[in-house]
């Protein structure tokens, strides 16, 4: 894997608190690489800090070959799609003169506002004002403007938070073409059900450490239980032990008709998570 994010020891302190404290990760070139975990873990901190919006305390962090201490240059940021709880639009302007005024600033062709606008299936609403749009609206144009430059990394900071599932899915399928593009991208987010569909690799983080890491797939065998469960149409779930001892009760099971369901235990990505950090994602 050729790295395009690399994170060693990272420590962040406000004061007395430790918001980070030795964080470690890669992410490869390409990849979508999520940073999981509830309110407070830690999260926004690590992708300011990348974004060059915050300095960091202690530990090392490099992303496209510019170290920490270049994270505050304009030959770094140029090279990056920011998404965060601080970008915004000009609620006065037209969706076309936003993008239009960032399209100049990066030097992005004239092309890229008709084209981003085709790919979240907005070019009916270039002329109306940011005023008039829906949240979920307002949250693809967004994603427009950091993808407008063709960005070489996209860091997203809870890019779907608290919008429809139909707008999610549709930011879901954009986010997917442009690592088809070969972005590489970062996201943020305490809902799991995005990260198994969206990312290649996850991290779990909590109270600014990560407590375990790998891609969503094999988390979630490695934490699964050897058990399969059965449940009945009376309601009745009864719970067995894959192994030759239950084989013939499991194999009577799957033709007997007051059967209705039958599942092993594979635990969704947010019951690994709930496992290894004890915290609900909150």
């Amino acid at each position: 894997m050729t790295a395009v994010i690399t994170v060693q020891d990272l420590t962040k302190r406000f004061g007395s608190e430790r918001a980070l404290d030795g964080v470690d990760f890669e992410v490869g070139r390409g990849d979508i690489f999520g940073l999981l975990g509830p309110s407070g873990s830690g999260k926004t901190t690590t992708m300011k800090i990348l974004t060059g919006e915050v300095e960091i305390s202690g530990g090392t962090a490099e992303v496209l070959g510019f170290t920490d201490r270049d994270f505050g240059r304009s030959a770094y940021v140029k090279q990056l799609g920011i998404l965060s709880d601080n970008s915004s639009l000009y609620d006065r302007l037209t969706v076309k003169d936003n993008l239009e005024l960032f399209r100049k600033l990066y030097g992005a062709g004239r092309h890229r506002i008709q084209e981003v606008l085709e790919h979240v299936g907005l070019t009916e609403q270039r002329d109306k004002k940011v005023s008039l749009l829906s949240k979920g609206m307002k949250q693809r144009i967004l994603i427009c403007k950091a993808i407008l430059h063709r960005p070489e990394v996209l860091f997203l900071d809870e890019p779907t938070s608290a919008l429809d599932p139909v707008t999610t899915e549709r930011i879901h399928d954009m986010l997917l073409t442009i690592k088809g593009q070969g972005t590489t991208i970062m996201l943020t987010t305490h809902n799991m059900a995005e990260a198994t569909v969206l990312c290649d690799h996850v991290a779990f983080l909590s109270n600014g450490r990560i407590l375990d890491q790998g891609r969503p797939d094999n988390l979630r065998h490695s934490y699964k239980n050897n058990k399969i469960h059965v449940t009945y149409r009376t309601g009745i779930i009864k719970s067995y032990e894959r192994s030759e001892v239950n084989k013939n009760i499991l194999e009577t099971a799957l033709f007997d008709s007051n059967v209705i369901d039958i599942r092993s235990d594979y635990p969704s990505l947010g019951e690994v998570f709930k496992k290894v950090t004890g915290r609900e994602l909150v």
